[in-house]
């Protein structure tokens, strides 16, 4: 990086060059960690100090463009708000590179913090009041800033667009900032004004000038003229001094603070001053400064006749806007109280100059806090670097809200705070006024005038305590449902808790009282669940039960729960809050709780995550040699499934690879959702919800050749279900050749990120949500997490995506979006958190990239963002260290492990239809090319066909296990080279007859059972996953569905171990010389007596139907207008099915089908 030039003008040192003469007085560092500590709280952006790193980071991949034309951006004024302004345009600007900022400042200074101009008194450094070190501005990417000093801009040529300077420079410029700031008012019409020892408290050369001279009158009376903000902070730096004997404030209003305090408030504040040593003189103006005959202030005359003796008067009473710059070169300024006229978007009267700060007007009114400035500063930076992708935000009425400690006093002043003096300035909750001119408004007019103006519409809550100091005056609706504004003295620790609540115009939740005293407390309730709520639906499992089996002594792991009480052998989806509840009741117990992975490892699924990352681990048998517990073990249903979801998350290899085949449970290994009725749900990708109609219509088609019932997902994308295993791969033929590609719907990853249209469409929106949330989605699909992972992004605060119940979401706000992470809905719904506030479009991506990189590191198996944030020691704070400020030193390490993985994206549906012995997995029948229907009925409902519903009670209780058969006999079955010999096992379905068979080979054994697991009557064990106990010698299948454990071999072939009512058939099998696989079966005739498929089919009439009653009902309500759902309300319409059979046909569109 080259330095910035610095122009050399008149008050530099052309010796040397330097842009302001070095100071020879010590540096001491703490006084400059103090300051910026101080100007970060007062609106000094936090991030600039990382800007250099950011600079250096981007440059170091190449990310900052070298080529292109750039646009030049002035500044005049190199003060709090024209240096927040670079900052931000910097920072936004760095992987953009579209501008080149010149900044011109009078003073000889760099940027400082002139909000903390009293610490000059103590320390007399100036570089320690420097918002950012000289090394700051020669780190940016090269010629993307220089800065002039000592110099004055003196005129503007807006027809050529340039300006020039004191020192007979011209400088061109595209864009025109005004950044000049105020000047300090000094009372010109007072007699004695240009006295010597008169002084004003504004800049560095102010404050000099005064000490200077303040050691000259040592012993004297000081006196500052102002009781304000700014008045109380000069008689705080005058009696720093300590070379006045007595330093007295004169204020003109009753109390000190008039414009941000009350009376009671003011009066308390001026006892505590005067407990420090200031002397206060109230409701005093001074009508005459006396001099000395060399013109040395003497004294001062009150308006009253009163006298004071002073050798030095501070004048702290206002300023006013500098705008005589602009007024010279014919930009519009106010008449009354000057300032720059800007609009909303802090453009000038003339085009392409704009100004910011105390020294513009925006309706008419200017603002003398930093905060409002640094608000204009933020919105022009991103309107001139993110309105290409977002809506460009304007300036709104901003917040004056302070605090801060005057002589060791606290104030603080928030919201309306005068909202019962003046009236509300608005009313949440309520209708807008009356409109002018309205007969309301008339009516209210003639009330006012008989009965006197009505009291504010407002009640106040007051505390105040003269003991401590302290006092709170707290203002409300008159219902006291919201928050308006506030005052406090002496303790103001809630300022920050009760700002959000004003700004946000939410309803409260406690009673205002609360906000004040606190919440009277209560009995503890325990946990947030009774011991009769259920956890586990699937089984109607208790949350009481699992406490008392752990507490009786019978469970003592999280498997022997899941054997006991059957919770989590279900669906699954309650295993989280099982654990939870386990690891509780285990800790109540005061027994140890080991968040071992399974039995097979004695590790977390963290832990085994960091052992794989950094040994570089990528099959399941080396994981088990390293890891396990034995390292010739199978796995089971538990670990397998983690394990290939650890290694597809860091090398990110195609599920169905030999190697991890058999790690995947059946959702993965086929690449779409099973269904109680052992067919598949398939859905393509719909990226942000956004689809076009020709994908429509090739989705329709699809559905309709391969009848598959078609619903539209939460996530905004089109389900079609009742696909058959065999027809997978031609169903994703025909998507992808349309341009499609897998959805994921099956996997544990990202699902989708749903949107509104934002301002794609929506008259409300601020923000591209579909656009964000395309480019999300694109980035993270594929990635395999612990979990699912859902996204949302809403366009404006309205919601429509429902972003704050995802694992991540998005909504869009006037400056970026605001990031919230760790919510869901499921078993148990949690509200998602903060994690960052109005993020810039183009920061985006790196903060979410840490955080799901983080995420997949260390989120225990299962385990959801929801619950993973509320375990993380310190919560979303401890998460905000890390992802935002890097406690931990890892984000460039997280970035880099996302960018690995979005970088290896391949579609898994494409790369099987690749490779042909990738797609033979998908036939039904290892043996056969038959097939046989789903063994549940279909059922016709609302136009299409869904499977009928299981019976209360579907499960097959026949001992299967035990049926004595009259003979068996070998029976070639299958060929053995369609087995793969992989540490995990393999398995296929066979057909014989009418009967199902599930035939497996695990390390060079083999294993037959019947295919149906008699829980649900489903014919799915082929698909299971394959575990092992290898200390007990026992070998088992799980079924997809629902979890029962079948043992394969040994005394117990054929028991379920977490259903003692269930069980299975086993046969004996064996390979011979002519590779054939041999069953010992009995007759085909007495084999499909007991195990036949059409046996065991759901039929229709088993179910209940759970609509009977309610249909009824209904049918006996039916309303006018109301028709059937396939029909038309037209008179003649076709209806549906006979109008997309003329569109198909090309009837009506003629004979080309669809006119285009």
């Amino acid at each position: 990086m080259s330095e910035p030039i610095p122009i050399l003008t008149q008050g530099l040192e052309p010796s040397s060059g330097q842009s302001h003469s070095p100071s020879s007085l010590p540096q001491n560092p703490n006084w400059g960690q103090k300051d910026a500590e101080e100007s970060k709280k007062q609106g000094h952006d936090a991030e600039a100090p990382k800007i250099p790193e950011k600079v250096e980071d981007a440059s170091a991949k190449g990310e900052i463009p070298q080529d292109g034309e750039r646009k030049r951006i002035v500044v005049v004024g190199l003060g709090m708000v024209g240096i927040s302004f670079i900052e931000k345009i910097m920072k936004l600007d760095v992987r953009r590179r579209e501008y080149d900022v010149i900044v011109i400042g009078e003073e000889p200074h760099l940027a400082y913090n002139r909000v903390g101009l009293t610490s000059f008194f103590q320390h007399r450094i100036v570089e320690n009041l420097y918002l950012n070190p000289k090394e700051w501005y020669s780190s940016m990417p090269e010629g993307s800033l220089n800065y002039h000093l000592n110099t004055m801009v003196t005129e503007i040529d807006s027809e050529n667009k340039s300006v020039k300077t004191s020192s007979g420079e011209s400088v061109p410029y595209d864009i025109l900032v005004l950044a000049t700031g105020s000047d300090a008012l000094l009372p010109r019409h007072t007699p004695g004004h240009d006295a010597k020892g008169v002084f004003v408290y504004r800049t560095i050369a102010d404050l000099q000038n005064l000490i200077e001279f303040a050691s000259t009158r040592k012993g004297k009376v000081g006196a500052v003229v102002g009781g304000g903000l700014l008045g109380l902070e000069a008689a705080k730096a005058m009696m720093d001094l300590e070379d006045f004997q007595k330093v007295k404030l004169i204020e003109r209003n009753r109390w000190v603070l008039s414009r941000q305090l009350d009376a009671d408030a003011g009066g308390m504040v001026v006892e505590q001053v005067q407990a420090l040593g200031l002397e206060v003189l109230l409701s005093k103006r001074v009508g005459k400064i006396l001099t000395t005959e060399d013109n040395h202030v003497k004294g001062v005359v009150f308006e009253d006749g009163e006298e004071m003796d002073c050798a030095c008067i501070c004048f702290a009473i206002g300023i006013r806007a500098r705008d005589e710059l602009a007024r010279k070169a014919g930009i519009k300024c106010a008449d009354r109280g000057g300032g720059v006229v800007v609009n909303n978007d802090l453009l000038t009267s003339v085009p392409d100059i704009y100004a910011i700060g105390e020294c513009a007007s925006w309706e008419k009114q200017t603002f003398g806090l930093i905060a409002p400035g640094v608000e204009m500063a933020d919105v022009l930076a991103f309107n001139l670097t993110q309105a290409k992708a977002h809506s460009p935000r304007i300036f709104k009425a901003p917040d004056l809200s302070t605090k801060l400690k005057l002589l060791g006093v606290e104030v603080a002043s928030f919201g309306d705070f005068f909202a019962d003096r003046d009236g509300p300035k608005d009313m949440p909750g309520r209708q807008a006024a009356a409109r002018k001119g309205s007969s309301a408004e008339t009516r209210g007019a003639v009330k006012k005038l008989t009965d006197g103006p009505a009291p504010p519409p407002v009640k106040a809550l007051t505390y105040k305590d003269p003991f401590s100091q302290v006092y709170k005056k707290y203002l409300f609706t008159m219902d006291g449902k919201y928050l308006l504004g506030g005052m406090m003295i002496g303790d103001t620790k809630d300022y920050v808790k009760l700002v959000p609540m004003v700004k946000n115009q939410k309803q409260l939740e406690i009673l205002p009282s609360e906000l004040i005293i606190g919440a009277s407390k209560g009995g503890d309730d325990g946990d947030d669940l009774d011991d009769d709520t259920q956890i586990c639906s699937c089984h109607n499992v208790t949350k009481g039960d699992v406490v008392n089996s752990v507490k009786d002594g019978t469970c003592k792991s999280i498997g022997d729960v899941k054997s006991c009480t059957k919770a989590g052998t279900g669906c699954g989806g309650c295993m989280p809050l099982v654990q939870t509840i386990f690891n509780k009741t285990m800790a109540s117990m005061g027994n140890e709780v080991k968040n071992h992975l399974c039995p097979h490892f004695e590790y977390s699924r963290a832990d085994l995550f960091n052992i794989i990352y950094v040994k570089g681990i990528k099959d399941f048998a080396d994981v088990m040699k390293e890891c396990g517990k034995d390292p010739e073990s199978l796995g089971c249903e538990a670990c397998k499934p983690t394990i290939g979801s650890i290694i597809a998350s860091l090398f990110n290899k195609h599920l169905l690879d030999v190697p991890r085949r058999g790690l995947q449970d059946t959702n993965d290994r086929f690449l779409a959702n099973i269904q109680r009725n052992g067919t598949f749900s398939v859905i393509p990708r719909v990226a942000g919800g956004e689809i076009t109609p020709e994908k429509l219509i090739i989705i329709g088609t699809v559905a309709k050749k391969y009848n598959l019932y078609t619903k539209i997902t939460g996530g905004q994308r089109i389900d079609m279900f009742g696909a058959k295993k065999q027809d997978l791969p031609a169903i994703w033929q025909e998507l992808i050749d349309g341009g499609m590609e897998s959805g994921h719907a099956y996997a544990k990853s990202l699902r989708t990120v749903k949107s509104c249209v934002g301002t794609t469409w929506c008259r409300f929106g601020i923000g591209d949500s579909v656009g964000m949330a395309i480019r999300l989605e694109e980035r993270y699909k594929s990635i395999r997490s612990p979990h699912k992972i859902k996204g949302g992004v809403s366009g404006c605060v309205r919601e429509c995506a429902e972003a704050q119940n995802k694992d991540f979401g998005l909504i869009a706000t006037e400056k970026g979006f605001n990031i919230f992470v760790g919510g869901n809905g499921g078993a148990k719904p949690r509200h998602s958190e903060l994690l960052a506030k109005d993020v810039p479009p183009d920061d985006i991506v790196p903060i979410l990239d840490r955080y799901l990189s983080f995420y997949i590191r260390t989120a225990d198996k299962l385990q959801r963002t929801a619950r993973w944030v509320e375990n993380l020691p310190g919560g979303i704070k401890y998460l905000q260290s890390v992802i935002l400020d890097d406690a931990l030193g890892i984000c460039a390490d997280l970035e880099k492990q996302m960018q690995d993985l979005v970088g290896s994206f391949f579609c898994e549906w494409t790369e099987v239809l690749k490779d042909p012995a990738r797609r033979a997995w998908f036939s039904q029948f290892a043996n056969t090319s038959e097939t046989l229907d789903p063994a549940v009925e279909a059922t016709a409902e609302r136009g299409q066909e869904r499977p009928a519903y299981w019976p209360a009670d579907a499960a097959a209780k026949t001992d299967f296990k035990g049926t004595q058969w009259s003979a068996l006999t070998w029976q070639p079955l299958v060929r053995a080279d369609e087995f793969a010999d992989t540490p995990t096992g393999d398995s296929k379905a066979v057909k014989r007859g009418d009967t199902q068979l599930a035939v497996f080979k695990v390390k060079g054994r083999w294993y037959c059972t019947q295919q149906m697991c008699p829980h649900k009557r489903a014919f799915v064990l082929s698909d299971g996953l394959i575990g092992d106990d290898v200390a007990n010698n026992k070998l088992w299948v799980s079924c997809p569905l629902h979890k029962r454990n079948y043992e394969l071999g040994g005394a117990d072939a054929g028991k379920c171990a977490n259903d003692e009512a269930l069980n299975i058939a086993t046969f004996p099998v064996e390979e011979r010389g002519d590779g054939m696989v041999y069953v010992k079966l009995p007759s085909v005739e007495e084999l499909d007596g007991v195990l036949g498929t059409a046996k065991f089919v759901v039929k229709k009439e088993e179910g209940e139907d759970p609509f009977v009653k309610l249909d009824r009902r209904l049918e006996a309500m039916k309303l006018k207008g109301r028709k059937g759902l396939t029909v038309s309300h037209l008179e003649g319409g076709l209806g549906e099915k006979k109008k997309a059979a003329a569109i198909l046909a090309g009837g009506e569109r003629g004979a080309g089908g669809l006119d285009w």
